[in-house]
């Protein structure tokens, strides 16, 4: 433990017990966690950002929206406007939040909402929609889903880490116990069947609980506002990279094995560009962005060619599992005991 974390600790371990005092009244029904009639499926996390919850919100959405009519409810972080609010394409983010808006340009008949208050928004969806996936949700325990997605990433995993302030889990490790399924996101693709399994001895997981593998998988092209372009486009050009996300490492370790030349300027996650970090950006020729941060600045950069690098979830073990499970919380079938 360094020397700041031995500062903080004895703050975490407050915080570490309000938090727990509010999930033991939860669990013994001293305070509400409402159940709805329409199936409800959490992704979150224990950890504070960087654990892959868009991709894999929009893996979601790509298995469910053949057979049902899919909503997304997400917070909306760091929007300006307030209360629930329907997403439609010609929102900005500074309305409805990058990853809701990034959601609604990429599936546009599926239903996205944002409200902070997640029971209302719920209420007001669960007549639009046969299946609703709240995003970033783990800890929202006034409401009770029928399946609950628990993500933690491959070099941060959660029963390493601390409480809040002193590490960045948002309440205990013992949390985690609340998940139908744990995935660890961000791995190598090649990490060893040895390692996964050492992995989930670490995390101990009750005898209800599934542990699935995932890895980032970089598209072949980069995208712009008008133009689509292979990702060969780049290799003999200088860009900036430009990011607003949680951990951009494993983004930044992938362009340097393809030998790109670029510089990185990093921004805080959901940064708010001002109109002199836009200036500065001005005078680039070319910028690659995180699709997230891409919703920040399609519609601020007008010299520049901005371009981003999609990206999506790749399963390393039991794929079909997963979906099986996933398509039975949506139909709102209780867990069978094979294991998959």
């Amino acid at each position: 433990m360094n020397k700041l974390r031995k500062i903080l600790f004895p703050f975490s371990v407050a915080y570490d017990g309000i938090t727990s005092l509010r999930n033991y009244l939860y669990n013994k029904g001293c305070l509400e966690s409402r159940a709805y009639d329409v199936p409800v499926i959490c992704v979150g996390n224990l950890n504070v950002g960087g654990t892959g919850k868009s991709p894999m919100i929009e893996y979601l959405i790509s298995i469910l929206k053949k057979e049902h009519q899919v909503a997304v409810l997400s917070r909306g972080y760091k929007r300006k406007s307030k209360g629930f609010h329907l997403v439609e394409k010609h929102h900005r983010v500074e309305e409805v939040g990058d990853e809701p808006l990034q959601f609604k340009l990429k599936y546009p008949d599926v239903i996205v909402a944002v409200d902070a208050n997640r029971r209302h928004g719920i209420h007001i969806l669960k007549e639009k929609a046969s299946v609703i996936l709240l995003d970033d949700a783990f800890q929202h325990r006034k409401v009770k889903p029928f399946y609950s997605v628990l993500l933690t990433s491959y070099s941060d995993l959660y029963v390493n880490d601390l409480v809040l302030p002193a590490g960045n889990l948002r309440e205990s490790k013992a949390g985690a116990k609340r998940a139908n399924c744990i995935v660890v996101t961000k791995c190598p693709e090649n990490l060893p069947y040895a390692e996964q399994q050492k992995i989930q001895y670490d995390l101990n997981l009750e005898l209800h609980q599934h542990i699935y593998f995932t890895a980032i998988a970089y598209a072949s092209v980069i995208q712009g506002i008008k133009e689509t372009k292979h990702i060969d486009f780049l290799e003999d050009k200088s860009f900036k990279l430009v990011t607003g996300i949680a951990n951009p490492k494993p983004l930044v370790d992938y362009l340097r094995e393809l030998n790109l030349n670029f510089e990185h300027e990093e921004f805080a996650d959901h940064h708010a560009f001002t109109k002199e970090e836009i200036q500065k950006l001005e005078s680039e020729t070319i910028i690659l962005t995180t699709e997230k941060d891409f919703m920040r600045l399609k519609d601020k950069i007008k010299n520049a060619t901005l371009f981003y690098l999609p990206i999506s979830v790749s399963f390393l073990n039991k794929e079909a599992g997963f979906i099986k499970r996933i398509e039975d919380a949506a139909a709102c079938k209780a867990e069978e005991n094979e294991q998959a």
